[in-house]
């Protein structure tokens, strides 16, 4: 038996993104068996307190994003890479109800696959933490505001990993103090580097 959120109605009736195509998914989950809740500011759908899958809406297409994604066989090639550096998120993008409509057969096997994984004690083998090199930007941050280094090691390792990309990505230190700067608001607020409200 799924347990509803009345949060989740009231972002379904105040987000101007995807709303229908949020409604037709949020149907589908329910009727698979999960909870939903909102986290992360998105409706998230869980199975024995363990996140099984997530609604995102994006400028051009709604995304139910799988949190195993990685481990799911895919027998129909419709699963996609949350970013290039994602390790484990997986999502099946749709712009449309009518697609919503027409994948449900295939999502619900998806996601009975998920909460297979998850009643298995299945995870995903992360990249060891520790193979994660902070530049020296960071560290220096980290320094001179402590709760920035805590509020960093609180995130999961995908954003901490997201965030030592984007930093990494400039070549001059200059560069990189600035990205830190602008990143730091976002960081202490426990979000990755795409989360929003």
């Amino acid at each position: 038996m799924s347990n509803t959120d009345s949060a989740v109605d009231a972002f379904i009736k105040k987000t101007t993104r995807w709303p229908a195509e949020t409604a037709a998914l949020r149907e589908i989950l329910l009727g698979c068996g999960l909870n939903e809740s909102i986290k992360w500011g998105k409706p998230c759908f869980a199975h024995g307190g363990k996140n099984v899958v997530i609604i995102q809406g994006f400028a051009e297409h709604c995304a139910l994003m799988f949190f195993r994604g990685t481990l799911l066989s895919d027998p129909k090639k419709i699963l996609k890479r949350q970013g290039p550096n994602a390790q484990a998120a997986m999502r099946i993008e749709y712009r449309s109800v009518a697609e919503v409509k027409a994948l449900a057969p295939t999502l619900r096997a998806y996601v009975a696959e998920a909460v297979g994984l998850v009643d298995a004690g299945t995870e995903v083998a992360f990249a060891d933490k520790e193979a994660l090199v902070l530049p020296d930007e960071l560290k220096a941050a980290f320094k001179k505001k402590p709760a920035l280094g805590k509020a960093f090691s609180a995130l999961t390792p995908g954003r901490q990993r997201a965030y030592v990309l984007h930093i990494n990505g400039a070549k001059q230190s200059t560069t990189k103090v600035a990205r830190i700067e602008k990143c730091t608001p976002q960081i202490l607020a426990g979000k990755g580097m795409n989360d929003r409200d």
